[in-house]
């Protein structure tokens, strides 16, 4: 059964940087895309970013620039480094796993608890 481990979030200044790690473990057999999500107090859901089997990535136009997600496979790690941090990018970040097949679902199929972001101004 996939696992996943999400840490890094902090409180941070406007301005800011923070870097967040997903530690994965049990998808042996099974590829995976994955992604950061975040969920602001009375807001949905909404992802941030995702990064496919072939390491090809995408953002929500709100991080474009200023977010980068990264995988590193040998370390079973998922990574979330974020610059230029904003009031508006406090928000529990949770990351996800999206069980490749043949094409990266909407929906990842399982969540880290989330790790905390809160960025003061």
């Amino acid at each position: 059964q996939v696992q996943l481990t999400d840490s890094g979030g902090d409180s941070v200044q406007t301005g800011g940087s923070l870097r967040l790690s997903c530690g994965v473990s049990g998808y042996i057999g099974r590829r995976f895309c994955m992604a950061w999500f975040r969920q602001a107090p009375g807001k949905e859901r909404e992802e941030v970013a995702r990064i496919d089997i072939s390491d090809k990535t995408t953002y929500a136009a709100s991080v474009q620039g200023r977010f980068t997600i990264s995988r590193a496979n040998a370390e079973n790690a998922l990574y979330l480094q974020m610059n230029d941090l904003k009031p508006e990018d406090t928000a529990v970040y949770y990351c996800a796993a999206l069980e490749y097949l043949g094409y990266c679902p909407r929906t990842p199929d399982v969540w880290g608890k989330g790790t905390q972001v809160t960025v003061s101004s």
